[in-house]
């Protein structure tokens, strides 16, 4: 099976690749630059390029696009252009070439506005059934393209999956108020608790999406770390996560104290994952609790494969607030 990456200069493409390479896959990257994994340099935009990119292609690993901190620097119809033109390109020429498998990664952002309750409200639980309310350019554009997906199914038989992925860039936040006033270690422990993954977990999540694409046809799956938290645990999440935690994860605060480190004073979202640990036979092994064991013997919580890539940024050049460009 030989297998196209797109976006293979990227975070997750990279990984996709290395891990492919790894186990003696056929794997072809492409990106619009130059890397160790990319074998054809180009754009999704081009057709011409896509359908060169195409031959002989059984299964797509679709990871290319403009991420949420493109906003501030790029045109809307540069997200247009990359995030719709470019899957849709990739998706008429992979039915083109008879490819059996797609799969797109989309992104967690896609939900907008259904993430944040009002305060006197409980968290939300966020499951494929809430619907997405796009609240940037960046959201609505790969909900556009996560309906091309499902159309190609519906109308031209293309098995589709689409991987709905949390957090999981090493990056500081995006946010400059948490950035000032979290740790980003302690930051990220705390998101795997409810919007991040390991990046390990990812990539395997799209591994077994390309192998259950045709038996699944057309689905959408929610890619984030096991949570701890129930359902009856939301409301209080809002106030005192902490103590919460105290029942759920006995022991995390001796871990958080050692270190100097505090929790969360509102959690307002739950990512849920059991949709694709259900359908997809998805088994992620990185979550909070694991994070609480390793650190408290002294390990790093990340996996090998985190490490290995580190981080990237997501422009070419540094801006004066760091990685992050400053909105006018």
């Amino acid at each position: 099976m030989r297998i196209l990456v797109t976006g293979s200069a990227g975070h997750l493409g990279e990984a996709l690749m290395r891990v492919l390479r790894s186990r003696g896959r056929d794997a072809r990257g492409t990106d619009i630059k130059p890397s160790d994994f990319t074998d054809k340099v180009g754009s999704i935009v081009d057709r011409v390029f896509v359908r060169e990119a195409m031959a002989g292609v059984d299964a797509v690993l679709h990871t290319a696009t403009l991420h949420k901190p493109h906003v501030a620097t790029h045109t809307r119809q540069d997200f247009i252009d990359t995030n719709i033109t470019g899957t849709l390109n990739l998706l008429e020429e992979a039915l083109a070439a008879g490819v059996g498998s797609f799969v797109f990664t989309s992104t967690t952002s896609t939900f907008g506005d259904a993430l944040r309750p009002p305060p006197d409200q409980p968290a939300a639980w966020i499951t494929e059934d809430v619907t997405p309310i796009a609240k940037n350019i960046y959201g609505a554009t790969k909900t556009a393209a996560e309906d091309l997906c499902r159309l190609f199914h519906r109308n031209q038989g293309l098995p589709c999956v689409v991987l709905r992925t949390s957090r999981f860039f090493p990056e500081p936040d995006d946010d400059p108020a948490r950035r000032s006033t979290f740790d980003g270690t302690n930051l990220k422990v705390c998101e795997l608790l409810y919007r991040r993954v390991d990046i390990v977990d990812v990539v395997d999540a799209h591994l077994q999406a390309i192998e259950r694409a045709p038996e699944i046809g057309f689905d959408r799956f929610i890619i984030s770390a096991t949570t701890p938290f129930r359902r009856e645990d939301l409301e209080r999440l809002r106030s005192d996560p902490a103590g919460v935690l105290d029942h759920r994860v006995p022991g995390w605060r001796e871990v958080f104290d050692s270190r100097g480190w505090r929790m969360l004073d509102d959690i307002e979202r739950v990512y849920v994952n059991a949709h694709a640990r259900a359908r997809l036979g998805w088994q992620p092994v990185h979550d909070f609790r694991r994070a609480i064991r390793d650190l408290g013997r002294g390990r790093d919580y990340r996996s090998a494969l985190a490490l290995e890539i580190g981080a990237r940024g997501y422009h070419d050049i540094e801006y004066s607030g760091g990685i992050f460009p400053v909105e006018n």
